[in-house]
């Protein structure tokens, strides 16, 4: 683990104290031979002219800005005090110095002290030539010896389906796991189903008294909805109830602990705990019907776990804690039973472990879940995909961990995301104002059938081929809508946005890499060999090369995207990468040219582009089509 100082000077994200570097598979972001040699070379120059002992990856290099010429910018006014000269001087002397001693730099230019470099053609013509046919290109392997880092996601309710906001959660987590793994980290993705407490309760008591033995079968319902719908009838008649004693005088927080409803679930969770056997086969047939449900949603989703844990398989070894903490005095028993951590010296407050009756609260069972899951994995990181609006409550377990003991504690890590909004504000699953997750890929798929119609983009494709386009488009534009924004920030989802095939869209994206993959085809037809040399050298065009820039950029993106946890970094990466094939695909004949080396160059690029966007997608949990 390297320094607070050094890890400022690599990475964003902690720069702004939002997480500890993890080991995502590499010490730094990928730096490339030609951005090594750079490195080298300037450290080694400053020596030479300066007698300034630099270690070289203290260098730092930025992509050239686009209105001026160059590929790699230095600035050199961190070393001109030193040098004792002006930044101009010292730039030009520096860039004089490297471009003889680095072979593939063709060029340099010094604007006041911002040194530019020009990368010769050849450079970035091997580069295609040697990445076009790397179905890997970007990514690097994971050591499975190595420690894993373990990332929990989706954690779902039994009392109701998923909804956009699980959907946010299960994409997110999905993404960040293929983002640390393309980044060389031995990853584990967990799910923690939140099987048991009130909120199920709540459920299972709406049901008896309001469902007449209403079945997923009987109802044709999906598992997961029909037991939403009593959670449902559950807030609505615990209202009501809420509503008459306020009309008998009763304050309304009384009024809302003394309901019936709520006293009886209450009650029932009390049974539950106590291993009450109606109430227990009772529980054990409605989450069933709900894991069937989810199990279904997730397949729509995409997205899977190596191992899913359970509440109430967890929140037993959490009260074992609870009773540990008490036993060695960091935690204290009031007196009508409950037990509670005192957390003011920590500048929070008193949190509650255990109720009164002795039943667990969501604290309690992750407690248990994060020493189980050290235990399980010896885990190099726990990373909880959660909303920020449970922030509060993962600096209080990894608070509590650490003062039980486990010196693991701070390898708990919190990436909180911003909340998913609607254009008439937030979701109460209560109410029942919640956006269904089957319903919304359904209608995403129906979106993107009518977009395929208007575009005609499904000729000469099958029936099962068809559904399959408008699947994979559907998951395409909501996954790359809602990935491309920083999880921190909340969103605003707009469907009708998300299935655009221009602009900054998944759909875009997908067209383009059929688009590419088209072309490829048919120079194949003509006799274009992928396996072929070039027979001399290729002149680039500015569009050329700002192409494979962008190809060359892939690596080091991955690797910053994984050391900030960002998957919208991806996103973008693969926005511009389309954009810039896009730009170049309009403007030079590819196909059509009739220089055969040159058309073989230009057919490698397009291979290379094809692999970079169908990797970058795949982080994003996206496929894309080879044929539209």
């Amino acid at each position: 683990m390297h320094s607070e100082k050094s890890n400022k000077e690599k990475y964003k994200r902690v720069e702004k104290g939002l997480h500890p570097i993890i080991n995502t598979g590499g010490d730094t972001p990928q730096m490339t031979m030609i951005e090594q040699k750079l490195q080298q070379a300037v450290a080694d120059a400053l020596n030479r002219l300066y007698s300034l002992e630099v270690s070289p990856d203290t260098v730092v290099l930025q992509a050239t800005k686009k209105e001026f010429t160059g590929d790699y910018t230095v600035v050199v006014f961190p070393y001109v005090k030193q040098a004792r000269r002006s930044p101009e001087q010292v730039a030009n002397e520096l860039g004089a110095m490297v471009k003889e001693s680095v072979s593939e730099v063709a060029g340099f230019n010094v604007i006041k002290g911002f040194l530019n470099f020009e990368i010769a053609d050849n450079y970035w013509i091997d580069f295609v030539s040697e990445k076009h046919l790397d179905t890997s290109f970007g990514f690097k392997k994971a050591n499975p010896d190595e420690a894993p880092v373990v990332v929990e996601y989706s954690s779902p309710n039994t009392n109701k389906p998923l909804h956009l906001g699980h959907i946010r959660n299960n994409l997110l987590g999905w993404s960040v796991s293929e983002l640390l793994a393309a980044n060389g980290a031995n990853v584990k993705k967990v799910n923690l189903v939140n099987d048991r407490g009130i909120h199920i309760c709540k459920s299972m008591l709406a049901w008896l008294r309001f469902g007449n033995g209403e079945t997923p079968e009987s109802s044709g319902m999906k598992g997961d909805h029909l037991v939403g719908k009593y959670y449902v009838e559950f807030d609505k008649h615990y209202k009501e109830e809420v509503r008459q004693l306020m009309d008998k005088g009763m304050e309304e927080e009384e009024a809302k602990k003394q309901a019936p409803l709520m006293l009886e679930a209450q009650q029932m969770l009390k049974r539950w705990e106590e291993g009450d056997k109606e109430i227990r086969d009772l529980w054990t047939k409605m989450n069933e019907w709900v894991y069937a449900g989810f199990d279904e949603t997730y397949r729509k989703m995409g997205v899977g776990f190596d191992k899913i844990y359970y509440e109430s398989n967890t929140y037993l070894l959490g009260k074992e804690l609870v009773q540990k903490g008490l036993d060695m005095g960091v935690l204290y028993r009031k007196e009508d039973g409950s037990v509670w951590c005192d957390l003011t010296g920590d500048g929070l407050d008193q949190k509650l472990l255990l109720r009164r009756d002795g039943t667990s609260v969501y604290m309690t069972q992750d407690l248990g879940t994060a020493l189980l899951r050290h235990n399980d994995f010896g885990a190099e990181q726990l990373i909880y995909v959660v909303g920020n609006e449970q922030d509060y409550h993962f600096k209080v377990l990894k608070l509590i961990l650490g003062k039980l003991g486990f010196d693991w504690a701070d390898k708990v890590y919190h990436l909180s995301y911003g909340m998913v909004e609607l254009p008439n504000g937030k979701m109460k699953s209560r109410e029942g104002t919640v956006v269904d997750a089957d319903d919304l890929i359904a209608e995403m798929e129906v979106t993107a059938e009518e977009m395929c119609r208007d575009h005609g983009k499904n000729d000469d494709m099958t029936p099962d081929q068809l559904k399959a386009l408008y699947h994979m488009l559907a998951l395409g534009a909501l996954k790359y809508f809602i990935l491309k924004v920083d999880p921190t920030k909340n969103m605003l989802f707009n469907p009708a946005e998300s299935i655009d095939f221009n602009g900054n869209t998944g759909p875009f994206i997908q067209y383009t890499h059929a688009r590419i993959c088209s072309i490829v085809r048919k120079a194949a037809e003509q006799g274009v060999n992928l396996q072929d040399t070039l027979s001399s050298p290729v002149t680039l065009t500015d569009k050329e090369r700002a192409v494979v820039k962008c190809l060359h950029d892939l690596p080091s993106t991955v690797a910053s995207a994984a050391a900030n946890f960002s998957p919208a970094m991806i996103a973008n990466y693969a926005y511009d990468l389309a954009k810039s094939f896009n730009s170049f695909y309009q403007d030079t004949p590819i196909l059509r040219e009739t220089d055969a080396n040159l058309r073989l160059f230009r057919v490698k690029l397009c291979s290379l582009v094809a692999v970079s966007l169908k990797n970058a997608m795949r982080i994003l949990g996206i496929e894309v089509p080879e044929r539209m």
